[in-house]
């Protein structure tokens, strides 16, 4: 007999197994093995069943809002920024199958989606996307023994996936003859931020969050230590990964480049007029786009990530201490040899080692005026005389 609460809906129903004695009468183990028939051909054990009555037709949406809440706050590999993979959620996967029932997603509802994406996006793009769908399907876990309420064997070709090549990524590079000319024909702030990314490898959202308290050393090295909000301008004390919390080690040429930008200023160096930090796709638009489509150089993925490929490729080329081109790339060590390593640690090999390796560029001959100030220098009472004269403005300290 099946028994259920009729409360949810289910009755109680009667089905004869076999006679107690007597012709017909069934041992334990036949009696077990007819009951459970019944109760599939019933379909009360059926998954859409289950679905309706147990979990009440939950959703794709509403389990990829508990999945989100919990991939951020999990203490086992959280992940610190979702705001690109809610964008993905957003703009995408619910659009697409965000109403359906849970138990519904599987390769074949998903394979219409697939289609959709490879329209617009790369095929690592939509890979990455579509495991997202895998892991929100995944997410919902049997109270008692913790495995997934919905068992699924993805087939990446029913869903017709595409193949990533690595060789037909967009992945293109700015050369040293366009950063040294993005370099002389910008100034101000957008001069420096072109510097800054060449001769560092930050990410954007960790250049623009930079402020003068992150620079030490006299101005030598860099505090990696936050990063701009993709979506709103503000600041947040997380970075994209672990290996991202990190110094970087300026070459004295740079160091004293950003020195004269930063003189003066307090708190970030890039701000919009309201003090809030820019955000990079409005200042990709307004600026690197802009002048890219002048040099001829914009295509598919140029956009400020080509700064850190330029950085890579160069300190590469230099031969550079690989342990710390990880550490100041913000690359996780992979290798035992580099898990070992602390060079790291040894800031004056660090500082000797960016001397060495140089930047690849042309720094600004003849700097705007917006752009280079006086640098910064000892705190103490000093009688200034200035001479100007072939466009140049020397100054001289009185003993």
């Amino acid at each position: 007999m099946v028994r259920s609460s009729m409360a949810d809906g289910w009755q109680n129903m009667r089905e004869k197994i076999c006679t107690i004695s007597g012709p017909g009468k069934l041992n334990a183990a036949e009696r077990e093995r007819k009951k459970k028939e019944i109760i599939e051909r019933s379909g009360a054990n059926s998954e859409q069943r289950f679905n309706r009555v147990v979990l009440g037709e939950t959703t794709f949406r509403k389990q990829a809002e508990f999945y989100l809440h919990w991939a951020v706050t999990r203490d086992r590999e959280p992940i610190k920024d979702a705001s690109s993979v809610k964008a993905a959620f957003n703009k995408w996967i619910l659009p697409a199958i965000g109403d359906m029932p849970l138990g519904s997603v599987n390769n074949i509802t998903v394979k219409p989606l697939v289609d959709k994406m490879k329209k617009s996006l790369s095929a690592r793009t939509v890979n990455k996307y579509v495991e997202y769908v895998q892991q929100v399907v995944a997410s919902l876990k049997d109270g008692e023994t913790g495995e997934p309420i919905h068992k699924r064997k993805w087939d990446s070709t029913v869903m017709d996936l595409p193949v990533v090549n690595q060789k037909e990524q967009r992945r293109p590079s700015l050369k040293a003859k366009a950063i040294t000319q993005l370099v002389q024909e910008s100034e101000s702030a957008e001069q420096a931020l072109y510097v800054l990314l060449a001769a560092t490898g930050m990410r954007i959202s960790e250049a623009l969050a930079l402020e003068t308290k992150h620079f030490t050393n006299g101005g030598r090295t860099i505090e990696v230590r936050q990063q701009v909000d993709r979506d709103t301008p503000r600041i947040i004390k997380c970075l994209k990964t672990d290996a991202a919390y990190r110094d970087i080690d300026l070459h004295p040429d740079v160091a004293e480049f950003l020195r004269r930008y930063m003189s003066g200023k307090e708190g970030l160096l890039f701000a919009t007029r309201n003090g809030t930090p820019h955000l990079h796709n409005n200042i990709e638009d307004r600026w690197l786009t802009e002048r890219l489509k002048e040099m001829g150089l914009d295509e598919p993925g140029m956009g400020w990530h080509a700064f850190r490929r330029f950085r890579k490729t160069w300190l590469r080329g230099k031969r550079c201490q690989e342990d710390i081109n990880i550490f100041w790339m913000g690359h996780k060590p992979k290798t035992m040899s580099e898990i070992y390593s602390h060079l790291f640690e040894e800031i004056e090999m660090r500082l000797a080692e960016a001397e060495a390796v140089g930047f690849g560029f042309d720094l600004p001959k003849n700097p705007s005026e917006k752009a280079v100030v006086a640098p910064i220098a000892p705190r103490f009472e000093t009688a200034v005389n200035e001479f100007v004269g072939a466009g140049r403005v020397l100054t001289m300290e009185a003993p």
